[in-house]
């Protein structure tokens, strides 16, 4: 899936672009159903706390995993897919490296938000515009549930961070929230938006669970130099004349898995 030129212009113009029904019908139920797994077994932890940085909170949960690789073979197929490398590669160049996948999942009722952040406070990359995250709604997201929400032309500042008191890791800023816009999708629409884009979630206020996958993918000559070390078993190269498919980081190809992988989650998993 190729993005339309004024998709690619409104990514660099306001740091980022939603894309509805990025993925289908059979491609986002088998998402669903593989992070049902992950929460089923024990693979995602709260990462809330009770406003210290480091007691976990009893009263609301932020649950993620992070990185996914591990543990899906879902999820490590997904970067590999065709309309992923394009849409990236279409938005920040060649060659794409992956930088980071995870997931979080809201709650129904007690689901806590991730705050306000830009993402090159952590990798700061040169350009953020050479950086950028592909948020997935793996279920409906709505303002009510929570829905990632984005702060437009926030790449062209720099906000000061300091740590979230309501997280056991995370950091956090304070954008101009007046400027702020929820991005409401369907299950299986993505959001781009790159490194430099003030972005969050909100509370959960509904009665049924909410998960959103994020994947980051950086452009290999804006790539911190740690991910690009040769004793690395992860970033895989996804486009240029380094791409293996996966080969070199994994030791297995892991490119064009992903039909097998829809089928087999679709196969063994309970909606």
């Amino acid at each position: 899936m190729a993005l339309t030129s004024d998709q690619r212009q409104h990514f660099l113009e306001y740091g980022y672009v939603a894309v509805p029904s990025f993925f289908d019908r059979r491609e986002t139920e088998a998402m669903q159903t593989e992070v049902a797994r992950l929460h089923r077994e024990g693979l995602l932890r709260n990462v809330a706390t009770d406003g210290d940085g480091k007691t976990s909170s009893t009263t609301q949960r932020n649950l993620q995993i992070c990185p996914m690789y591990r543990q899906s073979g879902l999820f490590r197929a997904l970067p590999f897919v065709p309309k992923v490398m394009e849409a990236v590669s279409g938005l920040i160049g060649d060659p794409v490296v992956l930088h980071l996948d995870q997931a979080f999942l809201k709650p129904g009722g007690d689901g806590m938000g991730t705050h306000w952040h830009q993402d090159n406070a952590y990798f700061k990359i040169e350009d953020p515009l050479k950086g950028t995250a592909m948020w997935i709604a793996v279920h409906d997201a709505t303002a009510a549930n929570g829905t990632l929400s984005v702060v437009p032309d926030s790449f062209r500042e720099v906000y000061e961070h300091s740590r979230d008191p309501y997280s056991d890791h995370h950091i956090r800023c304070y954008p101009p929230e007046d400027r702020a816009i929820p991005v409401e999708l369907a299950a299986g629409g993505a959001v781009f938006f790159c490194y430099g884009t003030c972005h969050a979630t909100g509370e959960n206020r509904t009665e049924r669970e909410r998960a959103g996958a994020a994947f980051h993918f950086v452009r290999a000559d804006y790539a911190p130099a740690e991910i690009l070390a040769p004793s690395r078993n992860y970033n895989p190269y996804l486009t240029g004349e380094k791409a293996t498919g996966g080969l070199e980081e994994y030791g297995v190809p892991v490119a064009g898995t992903w039909e097998k992988e829809v089928e087999k989650a679709m196969g063994t998993g309970h909606l």
